[in-house]
This record gives C-alpha cells, sequence and structure tokens, in this order.
C-alpha cells in the first residue's frame, strides 16, 4: 500500500485514546508499506488554522512520499565500454550459483551464477561509482538512513540453457546483514538487442514498473519493494547488484 493517512485530533481525550487503540494498528508495518501516517492535534483557538494548513500541505506531502517510494533510473550509470569491461574482468573470478536469502536454493524462484566484486581484481573504481550513485540519489530521491555498504556488489548471468529468472522477492530477509538492506541498486551491463526475456520489473505499489534495459543504465528502489527478473529466452543478461544498508525499518 502507498499513500498518506491524515488524522485530526480535536481534543486531549481524543488523542489518548488515538495513542492507545487506533495507532498501533495503523502504524504497523507502515516504513515496509510506504504509508505515512501525519497526525495533527488541533486544540483551542489555533484548530481551524491548523487544519487548512494541514489540508494545504498534503499535496506536497503526498508528492514527497510518492518521490520516495519510487523507481529512479540514472541513463549512463556506466559506459558501454564500462560495461563490457566489467563482465570481461568477471570470467576470471569463480562464478557461483545464486542462493535466496538465508543461503537457500530453489530453482523454481531463481537461477543464475553469481560472481563477487570483490573476487575481481581491479574493479575498486566501480565501487566507487556505485557508492557515488547511491549518495547522489539518496540525496535527492530517498533520504534514507544510511550508513555503509556490507555487502560486496555482486554481478549476475542468466542464461538461456538455464532458464535464467529470479521470481518475485523482495531484498530484506531475516539475516543481519539482509534486514538492514535500504537501497537496492541494480546496473544493466548487457546490450538490449543480445538477448530476450530478462526484465527487471519493480512493484513499487499496484502497479509494475519495467527497468530500463539500456546498457550502463542504473535502476534503483527501496529494498522492500517487490521485485523479479523475468526468464531470458534467448541470449545472456549480465547485471550488477549492491545493496545500501542501514538501521532496520521499524
Amino acid at each position: 500500500m502507498t499513500g498518506l493517512v491524515l488524522l485530526c485530533i480535536s481534543s486531549c481525550d481524543a488523542m489518548s485514546f488515538f495513542r492507545k487503540t487506533l495507532f498501533p494498528k495503523v502504524c504497523r508495518g507502515t516504513e515496509q508499506t510506504s504509508l505515512n501516517v501525519v497526525v495533527f492535534c488541533l486544540f483551542g483557538r489555533k484548530r481551524d488554522s491548523a487544519l487548512q494548513e494541514s489540508c494545504r500541505s498534503y499535496p506536497r506531502q503526498r508528492q514527497m512520499v510518492a518521490k520516495m517510494m519510487g523507481v529512479h533510473s540514472i541513463e549512463g550509470g556506466f559506459t558501454p565500454e564500462e560495461c563490457d569491461e566489467i563482465v570481461i574482468a568477471k570470467t576470471v573470478a569463480p562464478a557461483r550459483e545464486a542462493l535466496l536469502v538465508g543461503q537457500n536454493r530453489d530453482h523454481n524462484l531463481r537461477r543464475s551464477d553469481l560472481v563477487w566484486l570483490d573476487e575481481v581484481d581491479g574493479m575498486g573504481w566501480v565501487m566507487d561509482r556505485l557508492i557515488d550513485v547511491v549518495r547522489k540519489s539518496n540525496r535527492d530521491r530517498f533520504d534514507f538512513d544510511l550508513q555503509e555498504f556490507a555487502e560486496s556488489p555482486q554481478i549476475a548471468t542468466y542464461e538461456t540453457t538455464e532458464g535464467g529468472h529470479f521470481k518475485w522477492h523482495s531484498d530484506i530477509g531475516d539475516g543481519p546483514v539482509a534486514r538492514k538492506r535500504k537501497l537496492t541498486l541494480v546496473a544493466q551491463l548487457s546490450k538490449p538487442g543480445t538477448y530476450d526475456g530478462g526484465d527487471l520489473e519493480v512493484m513499487p505499489g499496484a502497479h509494475i514498473v519495467g527497468a530500463s534495459r539500456a546498457q550502463g543504465c542504473v535502476t534503483i528502489f527501496p529494498s522492500f519493494h517487490l521485485h523479479q527478473v523475468t526468464p531470458v529466452t534467448k541470449g545472456t543478461r549480465h547485471s550488477l547488484t549492491v545493496w545500501a544498508h542501514g538501521p532496520a525499518f521499524r
């Protein structure tokens, strides 16, 4: 659910009742479900003016929430030459089968191979670029409390021969690191005409947003959003993923 709940409390008794009974129900899981709750305490003579001001500010707050919870794309985050360099460099590192959060294996849900960027020599510049992109995007769009990159970026390969895909999922898990994921960044490394299928789709609300297939495009979204990679039906898709971490959503 995405939206804004505007609650106007006009007396001390009403506020007490709200805190004890309604507030826990309204706010349960608000950060995960993108639901913002704004409570206005309207007492005495200032009640009418406060109500008018709250109504005027509602469109601004709604716009802010929509911007923060949306899907952000950066065309040309990497040049085509840089994308090709990353794909070539990853071939010298050992590839591992991609697992689910909790190190579980289920080929019905996920099928791809991974190379961790930390195990590829000469790729320090890639991490510097990712940090810069996340910093600017968070400043301009999301304003999340980010503190670290606790996991190495991963280069994923989706092959037609294996039916490469990753069904609908959220990147936040129960593990000590996975629960701190706040922003997910995915960079498209393959040329769009070299494969069919393999679309990154994100569901920020009731609708599905398809990420750009342009080589070098970077897609950023809150890690609690559901997203998937549709099955690759021809060719090979390469992508680069990293997470920015901070205090767990509450």
